[in-house]
């Protein structure tokens, strides 16, 4: 607890949540600094190289991978990209080519690797029977077992819908925003653990949805410890709304990809 309260004073949260350029980035510091990223964008994974190169991490944690797989990223692993990706069964994940988060890796060699990726059936689980049910005895400590008020219910569902592009059943909407906890919450675990390990401070590499203050990562790592300070920055593509939900946030040019909404057609 020493160690954190003497990281916590050498730096303070912004006054007022600012949109900012990547040339900013080397100058952000935290115990806990979250990096939100669209998925499959070039530019945001640069971005987070960057961000991590300069706060020199003594753990990230990584949306993408689970706590086991993490733990064979190894300095032998790490060697090349080619070595890590398959130590981390990487192309069998889903997730976007490594040749973006790779590095992310290089930039911070010594930092220990953490995961948060939540299995299917807690998935499932969260969506069926709520995401406290899914997360276990703690589900308290993150805040899952207090509802959330009507109206960030109701936002949170209508941010599911249009990320499903609209294609579900709306009574389907309440079971995605738990898995969304879920996943929240886990993150969270997995920071305060990597802190309670390394001392700090943390990068964690995840989706913006994620790093949003209001109801992700930031919100379920208040819940737990209160007076940890911590950092979000979300990366969005343009046309972006001029209010985010973030302390800074980067705008960038949308990347190139298919129409995301094809596979509902």
């Amino acid at each position: 607890m020493k160690a954190l309260a003497a990281l916590a004073l050498a730096f303070a949260l912004p006054a007022v949540a600012a949109e900012i350029g990547p040339e900013a980035l080397p100058g952000l510091r935290a115990p806990v600094v979250i990096l939100g990223e669209v998925h499959d964008n070039p530019a945001h994974h640069a971005n987070q190289a960057l961000a991590v190169a300069f706060l020199h991490p003594s753990a990230i944690v990584f949306e993408m991978l689970s706590d086991e797989r993490a733990s064979y990223a190894t300095p032998a692993a790490r060697d090349s990209a080619e070595k890590l990706a398959a130590a981390l069964a990487w192309e069998a994940s889903g997730w976007p080519d490594f040749a973006l988060y790779y590095p992310i890796f290089e930039a911070a060699p010594e930092a220990t690797i953490r995961g948060a990726e939540v299995p299917r059936d807690d998935l499932l689980r969260a969506m069926k029977a709520g995401a406290a049910a899914a997360f276990g005895p703690d589900a308290a400590r993150f805040g899952l077992t207090v509802p959330l008020a009507a109206a960030d219910q109701a936002a949170l569902e209508a941010e599911q819908m249009q990320a499903h592009c609209g294609a579900l059943p709306p009574e389907r909407m309440a079971g995605m925003v738990e898995a969304q906890r879920l996943r929240d919450a886990a993150l969270a675990r997995a920071v305060l653990d990597a802190l309670a390990e390394t001392g700090g401070p943390i990068a964690v590499i995840t989706g913006s949805g994620h790093a949003r203050t209001d109801f992700g990562l930031p919100a379920a790592l208040r819940a737990a410890m209160p007076d940890l300070p911590v950092l979000s920055i979300g990366q969005i593509e343009a046309p972006a709304e001029p209010d985010q939900p973030f302390d800074y946030w980067i705008v960038t040019d949308p990347a190139p990809r298919d129409d995301p909404c094809a596979v509902f057609r």
